[in-house]
């Protein structure tokens, strides 16, 4: 029976399945490790709510128990406008879009919802003690319908106050100028400046009364409930655990959640870096900051994996290569490691995601992010065979290369080389893109400040398209041939110039900070040279590559810039080169992208069911194996997680 990756879709969005191949194979403890560590990372669905706004809990929760109630009709226009609404919220861990960040508009009216709220059951809503449910309704409604109260969830503009006009719950009152202010204070305090923490990356900061405080995600500060039923998930992880490294990695990371120390932290991500021997793996905590429009703070996030064997040997061959690549990076020797340390680098399959990783969820993954252990200890990277395999299979036979691609040559040479390159890219991303290069001694690793994200996006994007192209990967066994390049180069300008276009609604500007990065690229690359065109055919516009071997000297050039303005800190350079080339949009080239794209009928963002691990017992009550049911709807595993999972309201 063949397996049906494609699943519910609404608005802009479609929902697949991935498979747990080779799972069968994995021993019954390696099961059992996996499935306590599942349970460890959906524990934390409640965390990445509210992190993306205050209100996001209570307006989830009181919108399920409308769509739960059977005196509501389900019927009605307005109902379903409600279904999508929600859906949306599930898929976005709140009311903004997951990807461009602005707040939804709901397709039913503020009365309809106020009249159906009577209708359900008080108990079911998410009441303040004493509260009426018109006064519920007064609080959340602004929220929900004003479109001119929190506008966006991370607002990037330039010039204005990113904290005070962004809606992410990182910062109650304090402005920009304040949060940065209080880092750096902390950061001039540090005993050792050579291994800091990473400063606000665990914490909420608020101003009461004039006065700033920090209020620390532990299992005895904020978000306690939620962080001590991931530790004890954790607690029984280890137990299980399939060597004494591995057990070691567990107990610091529940050291770390208790005591909320970010150096706890750091020697958790040490000693993760030296567990290679282990199938399983996982990531569980406050990880990456592109949520926090300073880029400081983390959003709670999981994911469990185990390894795709056969398929780790292209990530371990790059991994092995790590220091020819480095030394012939074509960036400032004085930008360089002299010395690479601890890359590893394998594709793994994806048992379970979590909070920021679910229901969309990253294709490649480089940790830790700390540059200072990267330089010291290494990173691991991982590439999700079954999430990649999933939209390839999705994605086949829909239309859209014929639509955008300029030519059936092109088209050719896509068919023939485009997933082995998308894979080799996304590894050359992580696994050497990521950990490469250096800062120059007595550089801040924050001095980029809002731009940081995009500019170490751009960075290890163009270190994969600079190494691609390279004859090494052919000598490695990695490309077929010296042409097969090519063809990530067409789609990387086509999407960074065009395609990617689909996921902006008119009139806005580029803010999500990987969009960004491939705006940049494909801009300066276009600007800068002349071997990319766009073109008209028939009132389409089309990318067209003139010369891909001087496009790889341009991607050359645009790389040693980048990565001078990494290593240097250059703050004034970083904000030029994202301001001029990864912001602005053509409204026109906008429209007719959109206008083309609709008539085909897709939805420009998927994200994932994931499978539901079900332990069997044998007559002694202890765990004999692992079930897997692909078979659970979109809204039932919404409104499980909701149940089972539900910690903060």
């Amino acid at each position: 029976m063949d397996f049906n990756y494609q699943d519910e879709r609404f608005a802009d969005l479609q929902l697949l399945r991935y498979r747990l191949n080779g799972f069968e194979r994995l021993s019954v403890p390696q099961k059992v490790l996996v499935y306590y560590l599942s349970q460890a990372t959906l524990f934390g669905r409640d965390i990445t709510f509210d992190q993306f706004g205050k209100y996001n809990l209570r307006i989830r929760k009181m919108l399920e128990a409308v769509y739960t109630d059977m005196t509501v009709s389900h019927d009605t226009d307005e109902f379903k406008a409600l279904e999508v609404y929600l859906k949306r919220v599930w898929f976005s861990s709140g009311i903004h879009h997951h990807y461009g960040c602005e707040k939804f508009k709901p397709g039913f009216s503020a009365d309809y919802l106020r009249n159906v709220l009577h209708q359900v059951n008080p108990s079911k809503l998410p009441l303040k003690s004493g509260e009426t449910i018109d006064q519920m309704c007064d609080e959340l409604f602004p929220v929900i319908f004003d479109e001119s109260l929190m506008p966006k969830r991370v607002n990037q503009a330039d010039g204005e106050d990113l904290l005070l006009t962004s809606a992410c719950n990182f910062y109650d009152g304090v402005t920009q100028a304040e949060a940065e202010a209080f880092y750096g204070r902390q950061k001039q305090m540090e005993s050792e400046p050579q291994t800091p923490p990473s400063y606000g990356l665990n914490s909420t900061l608020v101003k009461e009364n004039g006065e700033i405080k920090e209020f620390t995600w532990s299992s005895e500060g904020k978000y306690a409930n939620a962080i001590r039923h991931i530790i004890y998930w954790l607690e029984k992880a280890r137990d299980v655990a399939e060597n004494e490294q591995q057990k070691k990695v567990i107990s610091l990371l529940i050291t770390y959640y208790q005591t909320g120390d970010l150096h706890r932290f750091n020697e958790y991500c040490i000693e993760w870096l030296k567990e290679h021997d282990s199938a399983i793996d996982f990531i569980n905590g406050f990880i990456e900051v592109y949520g926090d429009p300073l880029g400081l703070k983390g959003s709670w996030e999981g994911l469990v994996e185990y390894i795709d064997e056969e398929a780790t040997h292209r990530t371990q061959t790059i991994s092995q290569n790590a220091q020819w690549f480095e030394d012939h990076s074509p960036v400032d020797p004085r930008f360089r490691k002299p010395v690479v340390k601890g890359v590893s680098a394998n594709v793994i399959c994806a048992a379970m995601l979590g909070g920021d990783e679910y229901p969309a969820t990253a294709i490649g993954i480089n940790l830790p992010n700390a540059d200072w252990i990267r330089a010291q200890y290494g990173s691991k990277s991982i590439t999700i065979s079954n999430i990649t395999d999933a939209y390839n299979k999705a994605s086949r036979g829909n239309g859209f290369k014929e639509e955008f691609v300029i030519d059936a040559e092109t088209i050719g040479i896509i068919e023939k080389y485009g997933d082995i390159c998308d894979d080799l890219h996304t590894d050359l991303h992580e696994c050497l893109g990521h950990g490469s290069g250096q800062l120059l001694p007595g550089v801040d690793p924050d001095a980029l400040k809002a731009y940081s994200s995009t500019i170490e996006e751009a960075r290890a994007d163009l270190f994969g398209l600079y190494y691609i192209a390279d004859s090494k990967l052919v000598e490695l066994g990695l490309l077929p041939d010296e042409k097969a390049y090519q063809s990530q180069y067409y789609t990387y300008m086509m999407n960074g110039l065009m395609t990617q276009l689909i996921r902006i609604t008119p009139g806005n500007q580029l803010e999500e900070a990987h969009m960004r990065n491939r705006a940049l690229i494909a801009h300066w690359c276009y600007e800068n040279g002349d071997v990319i065109k766009l073109i008209k055919r028939n009132g389409k516009t089309y990318v067209e590559i003139t010369d891909y071997a001087k496009l790889r000297v341009l991607i050359a050039r645009l790389l040693a810039e980048i990565q001078r303005i990494k290593s240097e800190g250059d703050y004034e350079a970083a904000r030029e080169m994202v301001e001029r080339y990864a912001v602005k949009v053509d409204a026109d080239l906008h429209a007719e992208v959109l206008e083309r794209y609709q008539r085909l009928n897709l939805a420009p963002y998927k994200g994932f069911i994931n499978p539901q691990l079900l332990p069997v017992y044998d007559e002694n009550n202890e765990i004999c194996d692992i079930q897997v049911n692909y078979g659970e709807s979109y809204a039932h595993q919404m409104l499980r997680y909701s149940t089972e999972y539900g910690t903060l309201i």
